[in-house]
């Protein structure tokens, strides 16, 4: 390498190249002026970037330093210097012998459950110092965690940390961070809180025992949809670590431990595995008690791996059909009740505590996603009745259909003879496919309701845009349906095999539920399925 060898400003002298990233290379070096080894990362010259764009860049190199730097933890690795060399900016860290988790996990690599949940307490206690000092990583993963040869477990790389009081340094509607490691509230847009920290660390822990990451699929942005909308795969490896797991990565933040539950958690686990020899939790009981106070996350979502509706129904388009395609969905905003009247949040806590209470506590609230759909008409081949139907008529079944009555959602509609309902239907929504499985039709609901569905759709289309190239907008405008304010929203988007087009329709009243409807089939077959939508339109009553 031409740059080893090199002294940087002054006193670090640079000596093997270490890591390589997209955006620059770590080195070990030496500091000649203390005579102690350093770690030192050197971001790469951005010949594509404009000056605006090059400056946020180094803006983020040097808040990663600020950040890592205001955490005084043995978990966190520690920042001796900053400095810029040659115009790019470098920071200086200590310098951890080991390797890291990534590394260890590489090529499908897993660790034994005990093993993941110590280095989970590790990671855990990390986030609990970067918390409390007011700053969130959001880019947690495996390739973040360094192994020391001693057993210590360092969280490094606070490059797009974000600190109280700071600006995003993003533009609006922009998702940084390693995919599979991403939040589903950051995958809607919301802002992340700690919980999408400890989400990422549930990614971790699972990749960590299954060997793998939990949904990932053949594109990023099928990653993307999986992540909102896809229920979480059964674990063969995780052992004790399940319960905890599954709860980290519930798809709604209230839903999820604190990290003061998951510390205690992994302990129970490390403590009981072979050859421990931390005396913090014992026994059997103990670990019976907690594995029972931690109630099965609700599988509240349908299989996504197409766009994602705001029905969060989606298609894995393989050649062969499972669930039909839908775009990122918007939901709720996590605060709303689960039905006993109190807020999600504080039910979480009080199942969380109560160490006698069984699984069967299963109250906690669905997934946030729902479904939406077009208004149908406007001229197109096999649109339904002109004039929209009150609730009070009986729903017209024409022949080839049949009736439904979903009674969670509240409402009845047709669907054609010979489409099979998915089982992992939820309060929220619920998906019908055809035989072939590459046509999906899917009912949902978001309560509650803003003042337009199409303010609804928006925000899910603006991450949509940003990340899914082969996302384009056929129409998306307001309208109204059984007296109450609608939208209808048309788009075509690329799966793995064919090309799909979509129809997403969604009508209700501010601080009520809106009720959607979404249709997705193969382009190439649009003209043949689009009647399905008009007639589950027309015949759609609530109540």
């Amino acid at each position: 390498m031409s740059d080893e060898g090199r002294l940087i400003a002054g006193r670090y002298r640079l000596i093997e190249r270490i890591g390589r990233g997209g955006m620059g290379t770590v080195w070990r070096a030496e500091d000649e002026a203390l005579g102690r080894e350093i770690a030192l990362k050197r971001l790469h010259a951005q010949q594509h970037l404009s000056e605006d764009e090059l400056a946020t860049v180094h803006e983020r190199t040097r808040r990663e330093a600020r950040s890592a730097a205001r955490i005084a933890h043995p978990n966190v690795v520690v920042v001796h210097d900053v400095l810029d060399d040659e115009g790019l900016p470098c920071i200086v860290m200590e310098y951890v012998h080991g390797t890291t988790l990534g590394a260890l996990l590489k090529g499908g690599g897993a660790l034994p459950p005990g093993e993941a949940a110590r280095v989970g307490l590790g990671m855990v206690a990390a986030l609990r110092a970067a918390h409390a000092a007011g700053v969130l990583h959001r880019d947690v993963k495996p390739g973040n965690v360094l192994l020391g040869g001693n057993g210590r477990v360092v969280l490094t790389d606070f490059g797009i940390a974000m600190a109280t009081g700071t600006s995003t340094l993003t533009k609006t509607g922009e998702i940084i961070g390693s995919i599979d490691y991403i939040a589903p509230e950051r995958m809607r847009g919301h802002k992340p809180g700690p919980t999408a920290d400890l989400w990422a660390l549930g990614a971790t822990l699972f990749q960590s025992v299954e060997g793998r990451p939990p949904f990932r699929r053949a594109t990023a942005m099928e990653t993307a949809y999986a992540i909102a909308v896809d229920p979480l795969a059964p674990m063969k490896q995780a052992g004790p670590l399940e319960p905890l797991i599954e709860m980290l990565l519930a798809k709604d933040p209230d839903e999820r431990p604190s990290a003061e539950e998951t510390e205690r958690a992994l302990r129970v686990v490390a403590s009981e595995a072979p050859g421990a020899t931390m005396g913090t939790a014992t026994g059997g009981t103990t670990e019976v008690a907690w594995a029972s106070a931690v109630p099965s996350r609700a599988t509240a979502t349908v299989a996504a791996t197409g766009p994602t509706t705001s029905a969060g129904a989606t298609l894995t388009d393989s050649g062969s059909g499972s669930v039909p395609p839908t775009p990122i969905s918007g939901g709720g905003s996590g605060s709303a009740g689960d039905g006993t009247g109190r807020p999600r949040r504080k039910r979480r806590r009080l199942l969380w505590s109560a160490a006698a209470v069984t699984l069967a506590a299963a109250a906690v609230a669905g997934g946030l996603y729902a479904v939406t759909a077009d208004d149908g008409g406007h001229g197109r081949k096999g649109s339904g009745t002109a004039t929209a139907p009150t609730a009070s008529e009986p729903s017209p079944v024409p022949a080839g259909f049949r009736l439904v009555r979903e009674k969670t959602l509240g409402v009845t509609f047709p669907v054609p003879d010979g489409w099979k309902r998915d089982g992992r239907a939820s309060a929220e929504q619920v998906t019908y496919t055809d035989p072939s499985g590459l046509v999906g039709l899917t009912i949902g609901t978001v309560n509650p309701a803003g003042a337009n569905p199409e303010s609804h759709f928006q925000n899910i289309e603006a991450n949509t845009k940003l990340n899914y190239s082969t996302y384009r907008k056929l129409r998306m405008q307001r309208t109204t349906f059984q007296g109450k304010p609608a939208a209808v929203w048309e788009f075509t988007f690329q799966g793995q095999v064919r090309a799909f087009r979509a129809i997403d329709f969604g009508f209700g009243e501010e601080g009520g539920t809106e009720y959607d409807i979404y249709l997705s089939a193969p382009e190439a077959q649009w003209d043949t399925h689009r009647p399905v939508f008009d007639t589950v339109k027309a015949g759609f009553r609530v109540g």
